[in-house]
């Protein structure tokens, strides 16, 4: 198993910063991606960026200016930095791990086969 824990989140006003950490430990070998997702109320979940074990990102389209991703090997800490933050991006923000190919749209797609978190709550108010 592996296991994983958010934290970070919180309120903020629009254009404040924030950054989510995931603490990731268990079996990580088992897994080759990991990303960051969130769900709004009423919404889907999207994935909206992923990173892979050699440390290759990519961000979905839609926040590409303004979130970055990145893991620490060392502390076991993946980390989404989101920056000039709007009301649209509240939601529920949740780190997951999966043996896929890494990509947004693989991601994107990720239920069970993975490994999830409990998730840390964005609010954005303006």
């Amino acid at each position: 198993q592996v296991q994983l824990v958010e934290s970070g989140g919180g309120s903020v006003q629009t254009g404040g910063s924030l950054r989510l950490s995931c603490a990731y430990s268990g079996e990580t070998w088992k897994t080759n991606c990991m990303g960051w997702f969130r769900q709004a109320p009423g919404k889907e979940r999207e994935a909206v960026a992923v990173i892979d074990n050699g440390g290759f990102a990519s961000t979905a389209e839609s926040v590409k200016e303004r979130f970055t991703i990145s893991k620490d090997s060392r502390k076991n800490i993946l980390y989404l930095h989101v920056d000039s933050l709007k009301p649209e991006d509240t939601a529920m923000y949740y780190c997951a791990a999966a043996f896929v190919r890494c990509t947004i749209t693989t991601m994107s797609g990720l239920g069970r086969s993975g490994y999830w978190g409990q998730g840390t709550q964005v609010t954005v108010s303006s």
